[in-house]
């Protein structure tokens, strides 16, 4: 895979911070974004303890792209959010097909799908009877083997990151695995991976 991500932002951190230290504070005002060691203890207790719940405040928009096999995977974790995403909808006719999927996709399917694609587009040139090209349109669409890749803007926290992390690391999907390596880049990873500073 070329990019995975991109486009990464972290946003209110260090608010965070300052916020999981509420629990134990009668003056908040006081409060600063120090991690200490008991902000470390509660960013790497057990994922679902609950006493991590200020990850939910820190939050990562990003950029991911990745195959349809691995969105149909991360649809199943409803606290990442859709920002906006690339369409196979609106947009399959345009997209090289050769160029959005990912070496283990059979060449042979890539072929067959490309020529209806190309089949498609000089029909719609030469102004095709609509009943034709819309169900050309639709064996193009479930077609579309599960190696091509789609982009979309995610905004996602660390907390869930956590799960993500705990789940995926050493998942039979590359695209998984290289997901889980750039979250032990994230600042203060280590509350996500649960392995020490």
């Amino acid at each position: 895979m070329n990019k995975l991500i991109e486009n990464m932002n972290i946003y209110n951190m260090d608010n965070a911070i300052k916020q999981a230290k509420y629990p134990m504070a009668t003056d908040t005002g006081k409060l600063n974004d120090e991690v200490t060691k008991t902000i470390d203890s509660l960013g790497m207790s057990g994922t679902g303890e609950g006493h991590d719940q200020f990850l939910s405040g820190i939050t990562v928009g990003f950029d991911l792209t990745c195959t349809i096999k691995m969105w149909t995977e991360i649809e199943r974790y409803k606290f990442i959010n859709f920002v906006s995403s690339q369409s196979t909808m609106h947009r399959i006719t345009k997209f090289d097909i050769r160029e959005q999927c990912i070496e283990y996709t059979d060449k042979a399917i890539i072929e067959i799908v490309k020529l209806k694609i190309d089949r498609y587009n000089r029909l719609v040139d030469k102004k095709a009877d609509p009943d034709v090209l819309k169900k050309l349109y639709l064996e193009i669409l479930y077609s579309v083997p599960v190696g091509f890749k789609l982009t979309a803007g995610l905004i996602t926290n660390y907390r869930q990151l956590k799960t993500i992390y705990k789940q995926r690391k050493t998942h039979r999907l590359p695209e998984w695995r290289a997901f889980c390596e750039w979250c032990t880049t994230l600042p203060n990873s280590h509350w996500i991976t649960g392995e020490a500073a």
